[in-house]
């Protein structure tokens, strides 16, 4: 079976996250970082890497329907069940970002929340994500990545040569999502950089880059 067909199944960091992630919404400020992320969103909408779908409550009314993709099972049921409460039409599909089953140029926008850290190759599912989108569409993207300056580059990459990507469902703590988008042939606009949570204490997931980025033709 081809590598990016190929099952996703992390049942335990599945557990884990399904744990964490309200929790982090709740205390770190993610939900008002996820309500930013969407405002402003229309039409079609397709998300990679839905998780339990603790974007979808804050999807604008203005969204027609928004195509989820989550390839690990157990976070994919979590996520159909988010979909029936949501306020606007949320499909939750399986698959994986680098090969999305959907037609080209066919949303409006595409969202990358914590996903690109964990995805097995980063332009191939840009590169989808590219395909996907009309041209013009925008990229909104909130993701994790190298830190800057100090120690915590050097924690990063040890962390990433051993236990964190097989501990972390498949998670990499020293990519770099800026570079990737603008790699992928999409045209950066806005964006800012900020740590999650916010404080003296960093962890290897802590910084962070969220913004906006469109489809050029």
């Amino acid at each position: 079976m081809p590598l990016h067909s190929s099952p996703v199944h992390h049942p335990l960091f599945a557990r884990f996250y399904m744990r964490t992630g309200p929790i982090l919404d709740r205390r770190a400020g993610m939900a008002a970082h996820r309500r930013e992320l969407l405002a402003g969103l229309s039409g079609r909408v397709i998300e990679i890497g839905a998780g339990q779908g603790l974007n979808f409550p804050h999807y604008p009314d203005a969204v027609s329907e928004v195509v989820a993709v989550e390839p690990e099972r157990l976070l994919r049921r979590q996520a159909a069940q988010a979909a029936v409460r949501c306020g606007v039409p949320v499909d939750v599909v399986p698959a994986v970002a680098e090969a999305l089953p959907v037609k080209s140029e066919a949303f409006d926008a595409a969202v990358v929340s914590l996903v690109l850290c964990s995805v097995r190759d980063v332009p191939r599912a840009l590169a989808e994500l590219r395909r996907v989108l009309r041209p013009g569409g925008e990229l909104r993207f909130f993701e994790h990545g190298a830190a800057e300056g100090g120690v915590l580059p050097l924690v990063q990459r040890a962390l990433d040569r051993t236990v964190w990507p097989p501990l972390f469902g498949g998670c990499h703590t020293a990519r770099d999502p800026l570079a990737a988008i603008g790699a992928a042939g999409f045209t950066l606009g806005a964006w800012r950089r900020l740590s999650v949570p916010e404080g003296p204490v960093r962890l290897p997931t802590s910084p962070c880059v969220t913004g906006v980025a469109v489809r050029t033709p």
